[in-house]
Formats: C-alpha cells, structure tokens, sequence
C-alpha cells in the first residue's frame, strides 16, 4: 500500500474540520493561554479550554456518549455531582466567624442578589422563556456551582455558555468590580474606618451553625437543600476538629479532582454547533450586566447602611454581598488599604462575602422551586 492512498485516511480529520470548528479551537487555545500565561482562574479554565479543544477535533469521539467526555457529562453533570463535591470543598474553605460576629452583613449579602432577579425579567424581554431566563439570571450568583447546579436542572441544552460566563466573570471581579466601586462611592466614604472588635465565637456555635442552617434552608426551599447540604458538610467537617483528615482531603484532593473533571466536561460540551450561535452572544451579555446590577445593588445597600449608621460603615463592603468567596472579600478591603494604608476592612468584607455565599445559593434554590412550579417540571 503506498502513500498516496493512505492520505484520504491520514487527512480525513483534516477534511471534516469546519470553519466554527476552527473558531472553537482558537477559541479553545484564548482560554488556555488566559489560564496560563495570565493566570485568569487557571484552576478551572485550563480543563475547559481543554475539553472544548477536544469537543472540536472532528472525528475524535472523545465526547460522544461513550467517550470519556460523554461519561464524565452524564457520571457528574446530569447528577450534578461534581458541582456538590465542589461545594464540600468550598465549605471547608469558609470560616463563618465574621459573618457570625456581624449579623447584619447577611443585609449585604442578600442586596448582593439582586442581579439574578433582575437579569431574569432583562432574559423573558429578550425572548428566553422561563426555564432559560432562571438559568440565565442565576449567572449573578458569580457562583459557577450554583449556576451549573440550576441549569443542569432547568436548561441543559445551556450549560455551556452559561457555565463559561459564570467562571468568567468571577475570574474577572479584579478588573469589573474597580470602575463601579470608585464611580458609586466617594474619596470621604472609602476612607472611612471600620472597628473590628470580634464577639468570640465558641466552638459549639461554629458548630450547631451548619447543621441548623441545613435544617432551616431545606424546610424552607427543599429545593436548594442538595447545595446548601453540601456546603454546610464541608464546613462541619473544619469546625468540628475531629475529622482534620477529612477537611482536608475536602479542601484539597476531592475539589481539586471534582475541578478538574467539571471543566473537561463543560469544556466538552463547548461544540460549534451548540456554542456559535446568537443566544450564547446574548447570554454572555446578560451575563455581565448580572455581574453589574449585583455590585451597584451591593454598593447602593452599602451607602444606604453607611448613612443609617452615621456614616460608621464602609460601602465598599457592599460590593462583597456577591459570592466568588473569597475574591470579593479581599477586592474590597484592597480597595480601602489602596486610599489609606491603614484602612483595614478586611473582616467586614469577608462577613459580607460568606454571607453573600449563602445568599447565592438560597436564591438560586428560590429561583429552580419558583420556576418549577410555575412550568409544573
């Protein structure tokens, strides 16, 4: 057999490749090299640039329902597995302490979500029904679990897009969130100083705290229990200090490994196909003015709570009511150090941040039980 009749054979990758095959491998390579050379959210960017590198070869079959993509998808996507294991991770991460010292910054988390709701009438008025619309809004949690967790439940066919905004965005709260705290807060209210004088918080309420919460949120909105059950376990697993072996392979080798099969399945799912299309350009968008309406609702609360505390708040902790713990934690306190080096808000940011990471996952459970009821899924 001679060469030049194995050529077609050799070739035939080659002949299948499409020209929105090629954008999503160049699209693929941009978010490897932000992951790389960048370092933009390597952590999960890396698998999914990755997997949508592979999703694009033509021929490979690696994300057909055999492939390796195709099991992972259905093994940790489909049974929202991977999301959950990363929130036991995640939980083992938080220290509840200031949140739990400061009560009142759960007022900041909560204004924190108002992008979801609000990006959900923007989503209806472009045209996306219901079940996409909540999907879509939830993107404002900038919580990619919560957002993968609602969307494998209400619109699967957009996790894609909907999961590459969502890292995307929380990787980008450094260069989003600046512009809109210095044009919402003035030089006087970033100056000023906050007195951190911590309450002690023993053990056992460190402790009965995950459990009550679990009880509390899965009676009240059942359908945000899976999430909420699995961040609580992963922090029980810290606070308890009986499990350290535990809390640590949370922490480490069981999100590390849940990460990294998460970002090759959604990568995997990145097909021209099903990405190249106007609704993910409009999902991109809406994406971003979640991020925004979050952070100006967040900045507006904290003003409101400065002046009703005689100007003894901070606002620049209201841009840390979103999730993406625990970057927008120390982006605020950054921000205070950046005008007056001896500003210290870092503790204040850090209870609006934890709050701001239970409030995401409540109202995207509000959001999945409403819109399920309403469409009787």
């Amino acid at each position: 057999m001679d060469l030049g009749s194995l050529l077609p054979g050799l070739l035939k990758g080659f002949a299948n490749l499409s020209l929105g095959n090629a954008i999503m491998i160049a699209a693929a390579l941009i978010l490897i090299y932000l992951a790389v050379f960048r370092e933009i959210e390597p952590v999960l960017l890396l698998p999914i640039g990755f997997g949508c590198f592979l999703a694009n070869i033509p021929l490979a079959g690696m994300t057909a329902a055999e492939g390796m993509m195709g099991v992972l998808y259905k093994a940790g996507i489909e049974t929202e597995l991977f999301p959950l294991l990363i929130f036991v991770g995640v939980g083992a991460m938080i220290d509840f302490s200031p949140v739990l010292a400061q009560p009142r910054m759960v007022l900041l988390g909560a204004a924190g979500q108002f992008g979801i709701f609000g990006t959900l009438i923007l989503a209806i008025a472009l045209g996306f029904p219901l079940n996409q619309a909540a999907s879509i809004g939830v993107i404002g949690a900038i919580d990619g679990p919560t957002s993968i967790f609602v969307a494998t439940k209400l619109a699967p066919e957009l996790l894609a897009p909907i999961a590459v905004a969502a890292y995307s965005y929380m990787s980008l709260i450094p260069i989003i969130q600046p512009p809109l705290m210095r044009l919402l807060t003035t030089k006087k209210e970033r100056l000023i100083q906050m007195e951190y004088a911590p309450k002690p918080i023993s053990q056992k309420t460190l402790i009965f705290f995950p459990v009550a919460l679990t009880l509390v949120v899965g009676l009240l909105v059942p359908e945000a229990t899976p999430l909420i059950s699995m961040l609580m376990l992963g922090n029980l697993l810290k606070v308890s200090g009986v499990v350290d072996r535990l809390s640590k392979a949370a922490q480490n080798e069981i999100i590390n490994i849940a990460t990294l099969f998460l970002g090759l399945a959604i990568g995997a799912t990145m097909s021209a196909s099903a990405f190249l299309n106007w609704s993910t350009g409009k999902i991109m968008l809406l994406g971003l003015i979640a991020f925004a309406l979050d952070t100006v609702a967040g900045l507006l609360f904290g003003k409101f709570m400065s002046v009703l505390s005689g100007y003894k708040i901070n606002p620049l902790i209201g841009a840390s009511g979103i999730s993406a713990f625990p970057m927008a934690g120390r982006l605020a306190a950054k921000m205070a150090n950046d005008e007056d080096p001896n500003n210290f808000i870092l503790m204040h940011a850090m209870g609006a941040n934890t709050a701001g990471q239970l409030g995401s996952v409540i109202a995207g459970g509000i959001l999945l039980s409403v819109t399920s009821k309403i469409l009787g899924m």
